[in-house]
């Protein structure tokens, strides 16, 4: 069987998947169960060879589902696709060690720990430390664990995409399992706000996030292994089937983020081709855009206008919104007024969605992880930032060859400053800007000399 043939034998095997789960939701706590065993038998009893990949595909295919386990209620924990991360991270270590040069990442982490004890002092007694703590850092530890792992690990480029192939093979599963829940797109309509209804009966925000992260391993499988017609054609076909339930959910922050990361991408390969490959690219993006208008088309028909109108910052009857941010500005302000009153140390780990639950009784979570930063973490936050922001750049002026780079570190960037850190995503991510990307040398025949008896 060839590789295209296996690859379209997991599309289907991951549609048919969405329709067992969806018919039979209790099987989705076994595959949960199954995918940990199988995922941790393969990282600890796999060849030496293979721990590295092995720990990055079980990483990559848990950051496809984990919206999906969620959606679904199928998960152990509400959190446990970080901490399964996490822990795959560590397993990795153990057998193949951490780069010296990713110190950075330990001061990082390190820096974390002083906002967990001003918030043993400043959470309310109503506030259950624990969850609120594990709530709040278990993204920002997952960042940590996974770019320890991965700072300056060799990786193939074939190996690259394959870990794009098992981000996506799930999300194939949850675009399907949101088709079956919802099929009927005009019975849910409610206006231009966020629509649960169409985001599996789950938070729009973290459905549109992942199907955005979607788009864009689609378009990286779309621009890189579509050989054949056929291939391009499914392929574009599940993006658009991606792109579709992903402006259905009314939730912007996704679809804007996928775009700006679909952009770095292009933008990436265009530079680094030859000529004729640049042709070639022209042509795919031709079918990309076309593909992209006719489910922006179907999209605006099937809600009667109401896409354009959320997008446009109106509501359902053209009135223009005040907050083009829904909200999140606010929030934002409220976080810098938080470090203004509390600038050295921050007001402690959750205590701005503490303070928001003693005054007006939301308890709303922060949907910035720079606000988010400063005002919990104080001048530790903005050193954190800085950490982030520039180990990774100046590791891309030492290692140029992760043509994905600029495209993980967007999707980081734009999605903690839309959703904050809710899911594994943004710290896999930006954890695989920071891989030491190889290039597969054809093997050399020689011929041999026959020596004289």
């Amino acid at each position: 069987m060839s590789k295209n043939d296996t690859y379209i034998g997991l599309v289907l095997l991951h549609i048919a998947l969405a329709f067992v789960i969806f018919t039979f939701n209790a099987t989705a706590k076994f595959f949960f169960v199954g995918l940990i065993f199988y995922f941790l038998i393969k990282i600890v009893f796999g060849p030496s060879k293979d721990k590295v990949i092995n720990v990055l595909l079980a990483c990559a295919y848990f950051v496809g589902i984990e919206v999906f386990f969620r959606m679904t209620k199928s998960s152990l924990a509400y959190e446990s696709a970080k901490y399964l991360i996490i822990l795959f991270m560590i397993i990795g270590m153990v057998y193949k060690g951490i780069s010296g040069k990713g110190y950075p990442y330990f001061l990082y982490l390190i820096l974390l720990v002083p906002a967990i004890l001003v918030a043993s002092v400043t959470l309310s007694y109503n506030a259950n430390f624990r969850t609120s703590v594990a709530f709040v850092l278990s993204g920002p530890v997952c960042l940590g664990v996974a770019a320890l792992f991965c700072y300056d690990r060799k990786v193939s480029s074939k190996d690259l995409i394959r870990i794009v192939k098992y981000i996506s093979l799930p999300l194939i599963s949850t675009t399907t399992y949101l088709f079956l829940y919802n099929p009927s797109i005009k019975e849910t309509l409610s206006g231009t706000a966020s629509n649960a209804a169409t985001s599996g009966g789950f938070g729009p925000n973290q459905v549109a996030t992942v199907l955005g992260m979607g788009m864009f391993v689609m378009v990286v499988r779309f621009f890189l292994k579509s050989p054949s017609l056929i291939l391009k054609i499914l392929n574009v076909t599940i993006l658009a089937a991606m792109t579709f339930r992903a402006i259905i959910t009314f939730s912007r922050g996704g679809v804007v983020a996928a775009i700006i990361v679909i952009l770095a991408f292009l933008w990436s390969l265009f530079f680094k081709s030859t000529l004729k490959q640049k042709n070639q690219i022209i042509t795919s993006f031709a079918l990309f855009v076309v593909a992209v208008i006719v489910t922006w088309v179907i999209s605006s028909n099937l809600t009667f206008g109401l896409i354009d109108k959320r997008y446009a910052n109106q509501d359902a009857l053209g009135r223009e919104k005040q907050d083009i941010t829904s909200g999140r500005i606010t929030l934002f302000i409220e976080e810098l007024e938080g470090f203004q009153d509390s600038p050295f140390l921050g007001v402690g780990v959750n205590k701005t969605k503490d303070l928001r639950a003693e005054r007006d009784g939301t308890g709303l979570p922060s949907h910035n992880e720079v606000g988010r930063l400063m005002s919990e973490h104080g001048i530790l936050g903005i050193l954190i930032l800085l950490i982030l922001i520039f180990t990774p750049l100046a590791y891309r002026g030492k290692n140029r060859k992760n043509l994905l780079f600029y495209a993980f570190l967007s999707f980081w960037f734009a999605t903690i400053n839309h959703s904050g850190m809710r899911i594994a995503a943004p710290s896999f991510m930006y954890a695989l800007a920071l891989l030491n990307i190889t290039n597969e040398k054809n093997p050399i025949h020689r011929k041999q000399i026959k020596q004289d008896q």
